[in-house]
């Protein structure tokens, strides 16, 4: 474990409070490769669980996985105009490979749409091979300046989905689909609510016909992009000839959607719950759920304690807990109290000779620093029944942050007032113009996160512009981002 002394608070310092977090949780570590970092054993089994819900979720939605090429060739890029030059400052380029200056220079993927669609020319034929939904879990390289762990990294990992589908209506059918399924992981998961809408043509990925995302607010009221989902239309499909037969008889180029998350969302969850303590997990997607803690002094109390507990280990086990137990010799329960406390562990249950003696257990909780007596038997069930409770009030005091955080209805000295100060969400009116939204993002370093969904949007929706008065087109919601 890091060293003990306290954590910089989150009021005197978030940036260094989320590095220091990660720290004494020990989630991850810096590379001697600038800008890249090593994920340690605490923070991969985080984005296990996160994996292997998702993957749940995709294949429910029909979705295969599959794996596609870590290089790429450099003239793929060139023929999405869009998508070139969005990504072209971000590439790594590979010119020398077996001592040989390579004939064409490969690019190490930044995203996976142009190898992709390359291989869907050649697999997609008729409208028979349609829908084709297909995911990939990888790696991918794109060179950052300015790198924070888990935040933005020159190498990360994620997911990325990418169909084709005989029709725009599908598509965007898709896409939305796949917004869905980010919010409901987002929220059931992570206990992290979100908002959804559609990105800004500025704000969009490069060569999408339209991009959605959903949004969380940090606890420095700062916004967070944990997930988008892109309709491509036909764009890549005409790049990369991905044609197929309709049942009518005609050619047709298909239409394809793709969409993404990324290690990010473990710095989106280190944002939105933890304390000055350390990490606070969600349940769900904590590496150990229940740490068992014995307390002795004798020998002849060692003994009856670790049976005890290690009865308790087989019972959660057995009951799909996720548990362990902590029987390291020369340290102090404190001690280990307080490095489980840093790692997030939802709950802790201590075993000492009198509970033994009363069949019991006391049970620490990591959120509300609560701790009661509670008896070993049924104890599996009253162990899910905590769990269930932690997820929901960690969503309920995230949403409710929020909400605190967030001002409708903002004039423009009211929106500048909240950048420049407690920030968080402002919804106002939007006129849709470029050099608008180009001229507030140079002044407020604001920028427009989402166009609402209709679930989201103010019950009184604004009719002018908040910064030039112009007639509104849409109600935007603006924050300062990570």
């Amino acid at each position: 474990m890091a060293e003990s002394k306290a954590l910089t608070t989150r009021t005197a310092d978030f940036s260094a409070w989320y590095n220091e977090v990660i720290a004494r949780a020990e989630l991850a570590d810096y590379s001697p490769v600038r800008g890249c970092m090593v994920i340690r054993p605490n923070g991969y089994a985080i984005w296990e669980q996160m994996q292997q819900a998702l993957d749940r979720m995709f294949k429910d939605t029909g979705h295969q996985n599959a794996y596609f090429p870590l290089f790429i060739p450099q003239s793929f890029l060139s023929r999405e105009a869009e998508h070139v030059e969005g990504f072209a400052p971000e590439t790594a380029v590979v010119t020398i490979a077996g001592g040989k200056e390579l004939e064409e220079p490969l690019v190490v993927r930044p995203t996976s749409e142009t190898i992709i669609y390359s291989m869907y020319a050649k697999w997609i034929q008729s409208y028979r091979d349609l829908p084709l939904l297909i995911n990939q879990w990888a790696n991918v390289v794109r060179w950052e300046l300015r790198t924070r762990l888990f935040l933005r990294t020159t190498e990360f990992l994620w997911q990325e989905g990418h169909t084709a589908h005989a029709s725009e209506a599908e598509a965007e059918a898709e896409t939305r689909q796949m917004l869905g399924v980010y919010r409901r992981f987002a929220e059931e998961w992570m206990a992290m609510p979100v908002i959804t809408g559609r990105k800004t043509d500025s704000e969009k990925f490069a060569g999408a016909l339209r991009t959605y995302a959903i949004e969380a607010l940090m606890q420095d009221n700062k916004s967070l992009q944990a997930g988008t989902s892109h309709n491509l239309g036909q764009n890549f499909a005409r790049a990369f000839e991905v044609t197929y037969q309709t049942s009518e008889g005609s050619i047709d180029f298909v239409w394809n959607t793709s969409w993404g998350v990324s290690t990010r969302l473990i710095g989106g969850l280190i944002m939105t719950h933890s304390d000055d303590s350390g990490l606070v997990c969600p349940p769900k997607l904590a590496q150990w759920q229940v740490v068992i803690v014995p307390i002795f002094r004798t020998d002849e109390e060692r003994g009856s304690v670790l049976d005890a507990a290690e009865r308790l280990l087989r019972e959660l086990r057995a009951a799909g807990v996720r548990t362990h137990l902590d029987a390291r010799e020369g340290m102090k329960p404190g001690a280990k109290y307080y490095e489980w406390e840093a790692r997030g562990v939802p709950l802790r249950l201590e075993i000492g000779p009198r509970d033994v003696a009363a069949e019991s257990a006391m049970l620490a909780r990591r959120v509300g620093a609560r701790k009661e007596s509670v008896p070993m038997a049924g104890l599996a069930s009253r162990i899910q029944s905590e769990m269930e409770a932690m997820q929901i009030a960690l969503l309920e005091a995230a949403r409710e942050r929020r909400e605190r955080a967030s001002l409708r209805g903002a004039t423009r000295a009211e929106f500048i007032a909240r950048m420049e100060g407690e920030g968080g969400f402002v919804y106002a009116g939007f006129c849709g113009a470029p050099t608008c939204e180009a001229e507030i993002k140079e002044q407020t370093k604001a920028t427009i996160r989402v166009l609402p969904d209709e679930e989201f949007r103010s019950p009184k929706q604004p009719t002018t512009c908040m910064w030039c008065g112009a007639p509104s087109t849409a109600e935007a919601v603006w924050a300062r981002a990570y």
